[in-house]
């Protein structure tokens, strides 16, 4: 053998083989240290977060929305109601190519481009994860078959059964109830944490009449639910729940036969019809035309219909009966000839001389009675409110002063808000002098008072305002809250005295005599409505004027247009002997409040004093009550 010939050393192998045996044995030691302090974080330090997260993905809380309150008139004749419809909704976090999703769904249910930016608009709005976005109310039984068929390629879809606001009387309670509607971006921009979770899973809101002003009250409290999802998003099983609270249901005072009767009266006219039981200041008709269906606002109304509606010459959207301010004309004279009476300015016996105008001392104006010849050598307050003297009038609120008129009217609600249950109301103007230096920089002139006390000049009221008034004569200076809700649940609302004007019996007496001759007397304004009366109605008729008359021109209705005809007023109270509702009708450019505005008034007084049909009984409704 070769020196050079090395013999293999067993030894030393071993300690090598050793050696890395030992580095791999650490290493692996290593590892597994690492893997079980992996382990150890995600099973005992992060085990909550991880099991949370797990939870979440496998877990969701649902809101479920609450029951919206129904509305109720005072014959139990349901008002708005809740009427199950099948929506489809998105899950935008399940949905995966959003876009790619409303491409198949077009081809399945009817979609139109309105819709479809509605959505996408509302997808940017703030809401809660996994919250759905209604995309269609009002599915057919076709379209859900559709969408069930191909629910295999239509990740984040829903299709779920929800109620729905419906108004079955259509556009005869528009301007009172209101609507509901989808809940806009201003809106919820205006909400807060509290109002935000009260919301949740609830798209519409009121927007409009009793449904804005006891939103609080319909809506209810929201409830939530646990449920278990696949991982296509779908339900698989509620896990818990804790159910929400249905919205409480309002009573009116409203009266469906009494409003159809007076909204049927105006058809074809733009006006207001307003009565209030005198008893309660519960309102039994609010009626403003033309009006319109308020079903449309519901689940969105489309840009065609809300056009026609906010650009039609008829203003069908504005409500005559809270927001119209109109000169109130010769509807004024009973509570001013009362005025006239308290402060003791005439007595029962004063009368003036009227050759058919009036005309202040060291003033060339003639201030022109609506009668050209006159009434009468000598006119007292009886025959001048019968027949609607214009000069005695001139002359008792120039013999009064602004400062009593402006007094005396605001005790019966003239110039403020009456506080009724329902938005938007307006104030209506009740001048005075401190009025005028404020809104016009001018004084007081002796003529501003003589147009006060005739309605006109810068006096505006609504036809709620006069209603109120009316109702306050009619209760002998006693003015109540005017109230559309007679009950919340099971709360009743109790009348609520606002005012009250002390007045000598004797002064009621000789006004109630005056208003009662207006409809009942021989040469009243208003004596054509009074043929087969089984009661006595205590009434005013008045005629506001549009636009001014020269002083050497007369009215003629043929040479200007028909909206610029006077309005026509009436307002009442029946029976007159013990009175338990007052009226205040108004129809635009009507002409005449005796021959226009008088007989709508004693239809009225005739559905809620002697018709009364059965509550059971709604014929009278037609097609159902349905619009």
């Amino acid at each position: 053998m070769s020196e050079h010939l090395q013999i293999k050393d067993h030894h030393r192998e071993a300690r090598i083989f050793a050696r890395r045996v030992g580095v791999a044995g650490v290493l692996m030691l290593g590892l597994l240290l690492v893997v079980y302090l992996r382990y150890y974080r995600l099973q005992i330090i992060e085990y909550e977060d991880y099991v949370t997260r797990s939870d979440q993905n496998r877990v969701q809380v649902q809101a479920i929305p609450p029951t919206r309150g129904l509305i109720y008139d005072r014959r139990g004749k349901l008002l708005a109601e809740n009427r199950p419809s099948y929506t489809l909704s998105i899950v935008k976090e399940q949905a995966g190519d959003l876009y790619q999703t409303l491409d198949i769904l077009r081809g399945l249910v009817d979609l139109d481009d309105e819709s479809l930016t509605t959505f996408l608009e509302r997808m940017k709005q703030r809401r809660r994860p996994f919250e759905a976005v209604p995309l269609r109310y009002r599915l057919s039984e076709e379209e859900i078959a559709r969408l069930a068929v191909n629910e295999y390629r239509l990740e984040g879809v829903e299709v779920s059964a929800e109620l729905v606001r419906n108004y079955p009387m259509g556009e005869l309670f528009a301007h009172s109830i209101g609507f509901v509607g989808r809940i806009n971006e201003r809106e919820l921009a205006g909400f807060d944490e509290e109002s935000y979770a009260r919301y949740s899973g609830t798209h519409t809101m009121g927007k409009l009449g009793l449904e804005k002003f006891y939103e609080s009250e319909l809506l209810g409290q929201v409830g939530s639910q646990h449920v278990e999802i696949n991982a296509r998003g779908r339900v698989l099983r509620v896990l818990d729940s804790q159910p929400p609270e249905a919205g409480k249901n309002l009573t009116l005072y409203l009266d469906s036969y009494v409003q159809k009767v007076a909204h049927d009266a105006l058809v074809g006219r733009r006006g207001s019809v307003v009565a209030i039981e005198v008893e309660t200041g519960g309102v039994v008709a609010m009626v403003s035309t033309p009006a319109f269906d308020p079903n449309l606002f519901v689940t969105g109304i489309s840009y065609a219909d809300y056009k026609a509606l906010n650009e039609s010459r008829d203003l069908p959207l504005f409500n005559r009966s809270l927001q119209g301010q109109y000169p109130p004309g010769s509807t004024l004279k009973p509570m001013l000839g009362l005025a006239g009476l308290y402060y003791k300015v005439i007595d029962q016996n004063y009368s003036v001389r009227d050759p058919g105008y009036y005309q202040l001392e060291n003033d060339e104006r003639f201030y022109r009675d609506w009668k050209k010849q006159g009434h009468g050598a000598r006119v007292a307050i009886n025959t001048a409110i019968e027949q609607s003297c214009d000069v005695f009038f001139y002359d008792l609120s120039f013999r009064m002063g602004i400062d009593r008129m402006h007094e005396f009217g605001s005790h019966f609600g003239l110039g403020n808000l009456t506080g009724i249950d329902v938005p938007q109301e307006k104030p209506g103007i009740w001048p005075s002098k401190a009025w005028k230096r404020k809104a016009r920089g001018l004084p007081w002139f002796p003529g501003d008072s003589l147009n006060v006390g005739l309605g006109q000049g810068a006096v505006l009221a609504t036809p709620l305002q006069l209603a109120v008034m009316t109702a306050t004569l009619a209760a002998k200076g006693e003015r109540k809250k005017p109230m559309l809700v007679s009950r919340v649940g099971d709360t009743h609302r109790a009348p609520e005295v606002v005012d009250h004007q002390e007045v000598l019996a004797s002064d009621w007496l000789i006004i109630e005599t005056a208003m009662q001759n207006v409809v009942h007397g021989l040469r009243g304004t208003a004596q054509g409505i009074r043929k087969g009366l089984k009661y006595k109605i205590a009434g005013k008729t008045g005629t506001a004027q549009v636009i001014g008359i020269a002083q050497d021109s007369e009215y003629d209705a043929t040479a200007i247009d028909e909206r610029h005809w006077d309005h026509a007023l009436f307002v009442a109270f029946a029976p007159a002997e013990a009175p338990r509702l007052a009226v205040a009708i108004l129809v635009e450019n009507g002409e005449h409040g005796s021959s226009t505005a008088a007989p709508i008034a004693r239809k009225v007084f005739d559905a809620y004093l002697e018709d009364q049909p059965d509550a059971e009984d709604g014929a009278w409704l037609g097609n159902g009550g349905q619009p």
